[in-house]
């Protein structure tokens, strides 16, 4: 057989293997996969842009047993904690004042204004242990392995990609670190997420669900508190 004839047989034996494939499914599998309809990201709240001080309202400590979450979250001296979605800073003070000047507190928010307001706060209240951060809707950026306890505390609902989120998380979490997730049920866009929402996304970027005490801070019967783990 001449060389021309043979490069002829042999493209026309790969012509043959190609059409037994798409005859055996191949074509309409790959067609499937290419107009098949991807999943939709959930409703998200739109965050909130107004007057920050509304987050300071009396009693708030006491509605929401900041100190019993701060227990559970292992918040003591020394330890270094992330406040994320931190809007007025109304929990990274208080987390910031449970650290004392041995520990750190980062205040995390996609919000400039925010950041100028925790910033200001920070330095009217004399604590130098708050540092701002400014994060996106699927990054904290925090360093890696710098924190050992984390609070989103009525913010999840508003985390245009929660998933990503969590996921960047986890490589700034130290051993032993535990997320805390402080919400309310809703429907998304009406400042609240379902709870086993919540927990299906975070199991998703890599973490267990360790405790829920939504005996905390359960008053109207909507709230949920939920600790997790990275895996």
């Amino acid at each position: 057989m001449g060389q021309q004839a043979l490069s002829t047989w042999r493209w026309a034996a790969g012509l043959v293997g190609v059409l037994v494939l798409l005859a055996g499914g191949a074509l309409p599998a790959l067609w499937q996969a290419a107009t098949a309809p991807q999943p939709q990201q959930r409703k998200t709240s739109t965050p909130y842009t107004g007057d920050l001080s509304i987050f300071d309202y009396p009693d708030r400590d006491k509605k929401l047993h900041v100190n019993q979450v701060m227990d559970l979250l292992g918040i003591v001296p020394a330890k270094t904690v992330a406040d994320i979605g931190a809007g007025s800073g109304w929990f990274a003070v208080r987390a910031a004042r449970r650290v004392t000047e041995t520990g750190k507190v980062y205040a995390v928010d996609i919000n400039p204004e925010a950041i100028r307001f925790v910033q200001e706060r920070a330095t009217n209240e004399k604590l130098s242990n708050i540092k701002a951060v400014l994060g996106t809707a699927g990054d904290p950026r925090l360093p890696p392995d710098s924190v050992d306890a984390v609070l989103l505390l009525k913010t999840y609902h508003e985390v245009a990609r929660p998933v990503e989120l969590m996921q960047n998380l986890r490589g700034a979490l130290r051993p032993g670190a535990r997320v805390g997730v402080i919400d309310r049920n809703g429907n998304g866009v009406n400042h609240g997420v379902e709870k086993d929402v919540v927990i299906q996304e975070v199991e998703s970027a890599g973490y267990r669900l360790a405790e829920e005490h939504d005996d905390l801070v359960k008053d109207d019967r909507m709230d949920y508190f939920l600790i997790f783990v990275a895996k």
